[in-house]
């Protein structure tokens, strides 16, 4: 055969430990020049988004940017009686002192005392970039841990971006290793159920397995090109496990069908050719789909998406190349060692006399699955009617989707940081947010551009009653960049910030700032950036759907050479994708499901999570679409007409589909039991998504539309006319003359 998935199958089947020790070395290689050559984490200009990002750009020229802070609180211990202000005082001073002293501080501040009294502040700022920060923040910590243990009548402690961002990566850490704990017991499980064999079962989870870890070194070189934003690991791990476990799911199942199909009268490579020639080919076609789809995200322009697409193309990528090379070889050495346990039991058989119980292939439709099929088989119009109706009911709340920035006000209040962010929050209401606007202009601007600041301070603090506490105007050394702080007393979030927010910039600054000719403003800040990141989603996200649109016909169109079932496919789609957001909004935006999934509702979604829903169950959707619509088609091929081979692909399929579905649920919904708010929405989307496209999409709406449709499914493709020509000729009697 020409084919190249077959000509790679015979001779890794032919060559089964060259290709074992190939791929072991591959993996090894390529987990080892990840090591040796080391990640490029994205830094803090990789992150810069919308107006705000174009204002932390002007701030850096100037040499105004944000530097990474600490604040050191000193106030009573609960229960502890008053407030020891002297004693406190005393306590700011060796704060400073410690602090001072540390190579990692730049600066310490002098102490603040809360406006009502209850505490003093510390500010210590640190060195370097705010993103590398967090790597040398213990010695602070250390420090402030010192000072509790001198002043045990105090409260003492510390709460930044440096030490808030630690703690977030410890707990995403110890929630990975939760989701290990959860999905690779229930995966294996599920494959010993599937093939009632351990052996068989230990495949897949160890090429997958095998595949993350190589996808691990790969994309460590990758993000010397797309900088890892710090998320690419649980990408890798969630779409690794999926993907790696459904490709190899597919070809073991259709190699054990051709291998009890052929009752021993095949060697074992052969049959793992046969399998190569279908399931393979569906394989890679589902694979380079779900590389192609994650590709549409770079289309966001945004560092997060440019890191979880490169994790997704390269542990995809992997995973197929696996499936390809080193799975015929293990195929080949497990078909004989069940040849040589087959050769024995007949053997015995013979000695006793006995025929011996030759096992026969499970073909055809399972009992359950022609269950579900038969309201379809005979009312394919009302089931089509109804499981859409049902999908669109599901999709209805996503018109009240609600998309905000999950920033510092919606992380797990389990991680200490932020119980003291909450505490600093409560004395210091006036570091709630900020607001601070940029002005470039020539340096012999400076003063001009400085009484602008001054009088656009003034109006805020008399026009808008969000701003609080004392303005800082800052210049740069050039005298080229100005740029005005405002302290907001409300959490970023919250309407009265966005309200300032855009009363700064369509009212306040064009009054004044903005009035001046040659000038370039621009606003960040908490609030800014809170507001501009979901924003620039919903900018992007109709041309990426529009990509992922054009994506999905024309990988279905390559694959069964139909225009119609490009159409189908990009139609179910948007019917799987959006009644699964619809279900999220449903339960993350409401309070009626705190309780179940542990989690305190913000009353959106994250900004992020529509994007990584659509792109990757698009991808994902093409693996069942292929696979189902292969079987179908290899029926009308072979010759049978287009309603039967719809019933008889379904029904063949439905348990491999059905098996692929429950593993990666499996995976996703552990992921929703994180305590990351944002990545328990992605679990929980994800795996609502695949179940609906398992289980209502291909086994309800697509037989139904297939049925309905009839021969028009395969329009325009001549080879599937010439083959309903060929079988309905040799249905014909024979003339008798």
């Amino acid at each position: 055969m020409t084919n190249p998935t077959v000509r790679m199958a015979r001779w890794s089947a032919r060559n089964p430990w060259r290709a074992i020790t190939g791929w072991l070395l591959f993996v090894v290689l390529c987990l080892g020049a990840g090591i040796a050559i080391g990640s490029n984490p994205a830094a803090s200009e990789d992150f810069r988004i919308g107006e705000a990002g174009r204002a932390e750009a002007i701030a850096a020229e100037g040499g105004l940017q944000l530097k990474p802070t600490e604040r050191v609180l000193i106030h009573a211990k609960p229960g502890g009686g008053a407030f020891d202000r002297p004693s406190a005082e005393a306590a700011a001073r060796d704060v400073a002192a410690r602090m001072s002293a540390l190579p990692e501080v730049s600066a310490v501040g002098e102490p603040v005392p809360a406006s009502d009294g209850s505490a003093l502040r510390v500010d210590v700022t640190m060195k370097g970039a705010e993103f590398d920060a967090k790597k040398h923040v213990d010695a602070l910590l250390a420090q402030t841990a010192a000072v509790q243990e001198a002043y045990p009548g105090l409260w003492v402690e510390e709460v930044g971006s440096p030490s808030i961002s630690k703690g977030v990566d410890g707990l995403r850490g110890d929630d990975l290793a939760r989701t290990e704990v959860i999905a690779l017991p229930v995966t294996l499980i599920t494959l010993l159920i599937v093939f009632s064999s351990i052996a068989m079962a230990l495949v897949p989870l160890l090429l997958a397995l095998s595949s993350i870890i190589a996808a691990v070194g790969l994309s460590m070189l990758a993000s010397h090109v797309f900088p890892d934003a710090g998320v690419g690991t649980n990408v890798i791990l969630l779409i690794g496990l999926a993907v790696g476990v459904d490709y190899t799911l597919f070809y073991l199942k259709r190699e054990r069908e051709e291998r009890a199909r052929a009752g021993g009268r095949l060697s074992p490579q052969a049959v793992v050719e046969l399998a190569a020639a279908t399931s393979g080919r569906a394989v890679v076609v589902s694979g380079l789909a779900v590389a192609v789809s994650s590709a549409t995200l770079f289309l966001a322009d945004d560092v997060i998406f440019s890191s979880i697409a490169t994790g997704a193309i390269v542990v995809t990528l992997v995973a197929v190349l696996s499936s390809l090379t080193v799975l015929p070889a293990l195929l080949a050495k497990l078909g004989e060692r069940a040849d040589r346990r087959r050769v024995r039991k007949e053997a015995r058989a013979a000695a006793r006399g006995r025929t011996p119980d030759v096992k026969q292939p499970k073909t055809g439709t399972g009992r359950i699955t022609a269950a579900v099929l038969r309201p379809t088989t005979r009312h394919p119009v009302a089931t089509l009617t109804v499981a859409t109706l049902a999908m669109v009911a599901l999709a209805l709340p996503v018109l009240n989707l609600n998309l905000t920035e999950m920033g510092r006000d919606t992380h797990s209040r389990s991680i200490p940081a932020m119980q003291t962010y909450d505490r600093a929050m409560a004395a210091y209401p006036e570091l709630n947010s900020t607001h601070q606007v940029l002005v470039k202009a020539d340096a012999d601007r400076r003063d001009e551009v400085a009484a602008a600041l001054t009088a656009l301070a003034d109006r805020a603090a008399a026009d808008d009653p969000a701003i609080s506490g004392r303005p800082v105007l800052r210049t740069s050394p050039d005298g080229r960049i100005s740029m005005l702080e405002m302290a907001v007393r409300h959490p970023v979030g919250s309407v009265e910030a966005h309200t300032s927010l855009k009363k700064l910039r369509t009212e306040l600054i064009p009054a004044t700032a903005g009035a001046l000719t040659g000038v370039e403003t621009a606003v960040t800040g908490d609030v800014a950036r809170n507001a501009d990141y979901p924003a620039h989603q919903k900018q992007k996200l109709p041309l990426i759907i529009g990509a992922l649109l054009l994506v999905t016909f024309a990988m279905t169109v390559y694959a069964f050479r139909s225009l119609v079932l490009g159409l189908i496919g990009i139609v179910l789609n948007l019917l799987s994708a959006f009644a699964s957001l619809g279900l999220l909004v449903l339960v993350f935006q409401n309070e009626w499901a705190e309780g179940v999934l542990d989690f305190d509702s913000t009353g959106s979604i994250g900004a992020r999570v529509p994007l990584f829903l659509f792109v990757i169950l698009f991808g994902l959707s093409m693996d069942y679409q292929v696979f189902v619509i292969s079987r179908i088609r290899e029926a009308a091929m072979n010759g049978t007409p287009t309603r039967q081979a719809v019933l008889d692909g379904i029904g063949s399929s439905a348990g491999v589909v059905t098996s692929a579905a429950v593993v990666m649920v499996t995976v996703f919904a552990s992921f929703a039991a994180l305590h990351l708010i944002e990545m328990k929405q992605i679990g929980f989307s994800l795996a609502a998504a695949v179940l609906l496209d398992a289980f209502v999409i291909r086994i309800l709406i697509l037989p139904s539309l297939m049925l309905l449709l009839g021969e028009w499914n395969w329009w325009p493709s001549r080879g599937m006319r010439r083959a309903g020509v060929r079988a309905s000729t040799e249905r014909q009697p024979a003339n008798v003359g």
